[in-house]
């Protein structure tokens, strides 16, 4: 195949990364806004390609991509960001050696250098009461938004799985939920007490009186479901008023949720299903934390730390 073909600028190339989002969302079963960001993690990458003057994909070595990883950190990317661009990466160069445009695939002995990783932020029980206090339960949409907070807390689930609840997916008296986590895969949520004391009284001071019908369990003034920013955005207006001076996202309280149940004894294996999580390996960040917790206890109440 020519250099031309495979050139990040062309319009042949431009039509590969089509059928290769295409790819993870038909056959992979990835969902939109996992595929929309490896979109935008793969634009980055092309231009750095174009800037070093390679114009064939079989022209690119491990170096190359480290090189561009590494300067997307001198840019001030979070460890984050730079861990998805690698797999966004490592998953094209494997799709382009599937579809024969590559004989070798040079990310396959690719691993993240240790620096890039970066343990979860979370917060204490403390921290958590404190920003679960914040909203006005005697205001009808300040009760809905204690509930999103509850629940997120009190199930470890992702902010998008928390806006796509329909009415049929909560199923309070048996105390859980079904969600759909990422490549479309459902999943039982567990919740608890506190979850579910504010979402009977959401379901009873809010959406009761409410005459519109709608099937989503979280919805917003006009009956529609929530999406992702509104949900971050309030979260950020909580945590603003709350005084809390760590960055505080929805994903926040994932982590949180994580921390406290290994905390109190979970098992990595059940705490790896109530995440949803593919690999275990994704789960055992949070063991770290949970070290670095007990370094902290032993180190303040003992006598000879």
């Amino acid at each position: 195949m020519s250099d031309t073909v495979l050139s990040p600028e062309s319009s042949p190339a431009q039509s590969l990364i089509r059928d290769f989002l295409n790819y993870l969302t038909v056959e992979k079963g990835l969902a939109k806004n996992t595929c929309e960001a490896y979109a935008q993690d793969l634009a980055f990458y092309q231009g750095f390609v174009k800037a070093q003057n390679i114009s064939d994909w079989a022209r690119i070595n491990r170096q190359t991509i480290l090189d561009f990883l590494l300067g997307e950190k001198k840019r001030g990317m979070t460890s984050t960001t730079i861990a998805r661009r690698m797999v966004a990466i490592k998953i094209f160069h494997r799709f382009l050696v599937k579809e024969r445009l590559l004989q070798v695939d040079v990310t396959s002995v690719l691993e993240s250098p240790k620096l890039w990783k970066r343990l979860p932020h979370y917060l204490t029980d403390e921290e958590m009461i404190q920003i679960l206090n914040v909203p006005q339960l005697d205001k009808p949409w300040g009760l809905r938004d204690r509930a999103i907070l509850e629940c997120l807390y009190a199930s470890g689930m992702r902010v998008s799985e928390i806006t796509n609840l329909t009415m049929d997916q909560v199923d309070l008296t048996n105390a859980f939920m079904r969600c759909r986590g990422k490549g479309n895969k459902e999943r039982i949520v567990p919740i608890g007490r506190q979850a579910i004391d504010y979402c009977q009284q959401y379901l009873r001071k809010v959406r009761s009186l409410s005459k519109i019908r709608s099937n989503h369990f979280f919805m917003g003034r006009t009956g529609k479901g929530l999406t992702r920013q509104f949900v971050w955005q309030m979260i950020k207006k909580y945590a603003r008023i709350s005084g809390i001076k760590k960055s505080i996202k929805p994903h926040t309280f994932r982590h949180s949720f994580a921390t406290t149940m290994l905390r109190h004894g979970a098992d990595l294996r059940i705490l790896q299903e109530l995440l949803g999580h593919a690999d275990i390996s994704t789960t055992q960040i949070y063991t770290h934390v949970t070290r670095d917790h007990l370094k902290d206890v032993h180190s303040r109440f003992h006598p000879r730390a």
